[in-house]
């Protein structure tokens, strides 16, 4: 199998890993989760890549016996957290969260639905964020990505004219531009829809707009992104 199939479709955990291996999958937790671990792990959060990178080699807890990184689940909800605390301190529209993979998308509109930020679907066009003449040009005071190689232009956007970015970053992942990471797995169609109706429900608690034992209207199966197999052999 090629490199880059690796990367772009990690495997999703069998039923056999949930059962027999989540005792292994992430380290023990002392402290509550936002999620049931067992709502986490059959979600494949912490299920990374082949590859990994130095600057994500803090957030991995162990390397699978075929080759997969595993990220640690307690540091993805630590850093879920920190960004809904920083997230919540913008006025709602002016908050950016920019996909351009397919699975990243569904749970991007849910998320902008549900929190008042502002999506950027798609193909980020050059100058969307820097070209002052460009007539769809948005004004972010801070940017959300689904995933910093996927949405580099963005990202080299957002950084250039010193709008802080929040990434999700899987193992194979670098940095450069981004403030602040949330180590998960963003490329699995499960994962994203968790991460990213647990983020929108954090930062709606934060703002004081959710009691803090509530959950959102919408679930996290109104975020997973809906693609049927035409579709999947189209991107």
């Amino acid at each position: 199998m090629a490199e880059d199939e690796i990367k772009e479709n990690p495997p999703e955990p069998s039923e056999e890993e949930k059962n027999q291996e989540a005792p292994m999958e992430a380290p023990p937790i002392t402290e509550e989760l936002l999620l049931p671990r067992d709502t986490i792990l059959s979600a494949g959060i912490h299920i990374g890549t082949r590859m990994k990178t130095k600057d994500m080699e803090p957030f991995i807890y162990r390397v699978r016996s075929d080759g997969l990184f595993v990220l640690d689940v307690k540091k993805t909800d630590d850093r879920i957290r920190a960004a809904a605390k920083f997230l919540a301190r913008f006025e709602p529209a002016k908050v950016a969260v920019a996909a351009a993979r397919l699975y990243a998308q569904e749970p991007i509109k849910k998320f902008c639905e549900v929190t008042g930020a502002t999506p950027l679907i798609g193909r980020f066009i050059p100058g969307m964020l820097s070209n002052p003449l460009y007539p769809h040009r948005v004004d972010p005071e801070v940017i959300v990505v689904s995933d910093p190689r996927a949405d580099a232009q963005a990202v080299k956007e957002a950084s250039n004219v010193g709008i802080p970015i929040v990434a999700l970053c899987s193992t194979d992942n670098e940095f450069a531009g981004v403030d602040l990471v949330i180590p998960t797995n963003n490329k699995g169609r499960r994962a994203l829809a968790v991460i990213f109706w647990l983020l929108a429900r954090q930062i709606l608690r934060e703002r004081g707009e959710l009691a803090a034992d509530k959950d959102p209207t919408a679930t996290i199966e109104d975020f997973e992104a809906k693609i049927s197999k035409e579709e999947e052999e189209e991107t």
